[in-house]
Order: C-alpha cells, then sequence, then structure tokens
C-alpha cells in the first residue's frame, strides 16, 4: 500500500516581474497551488523557482514574514503568500 503525502490549499501572488513564476492557468497575480503539508514560505517560492535575491516583501496573510524566518514558517490551508521583488528608480 502507498501513502501520499497530504495537502494544502494556499494562494500564491507574485507581483510585478515575478509574475512568470506563477503556474500556467493563474488569474491576474494569483494562483491556487497545492502543498504538502508541512510545507514552509522559503519551499514553496523555491518550488515554483522564485529566485531568493527577488523576494523583498513577503507577506503571510498580510503581515510581513522576515527572510531569516521564511524557512521556519510552515503554510496552513487558506493562507496566502504574497511576494514583490525590490523596486529601483527614482
Amino acid at each position: 500500500m502507498t501513502t501520499t503525502a497530504a495537502t494544502v490549499s494556499v494562494t500564491l501572488k507574485l507581483y510585478a516581474s515575478l509574475g512568470v513564476h506563477l503556474p500556467d492557468g493563474h488569474a491576474r497575480n494569483a494562483a491556487e497551488v497545492a502543498v504538502a503539508e508541512g510545507t514552509t514560505i522559503d519551499s514553496l517560492l523555491d518550488y515554483h523557482g522564485v529566485p531568493r535575491e527577488a523576494r523583498h516583501l513577503v507577506l503571510l496573510n498580510g503581515v510581513f514574514q522576515p527572510p531569516g524566518t521564511r524557512g521556519n514558517v510552515i503554510l496552513k490551508g487558506g493562507d496566502a503568500v504574497a511576494v514583490w521583488p525590490p523596486v529601483a528608480g527614482g
């Protein structure tokens, strides 16, 4: 008998130049994605190919997640992860 890992559904929102990393079929800047239980913010973003140096502003359910915590915060069903790249200009 094989067992499969349980999954939860989260919303991944990628803005500006990061939108290219969303899966096919996304609407606007967001996609509902299934992740294995125990998935962290960093592992979600790694899986979708979002470069670590481009993860400037990361919010989980509207709350800022500092770089040092993103590898430890485990996602739950219904969570929303939003990411913006660094912005240049003047």
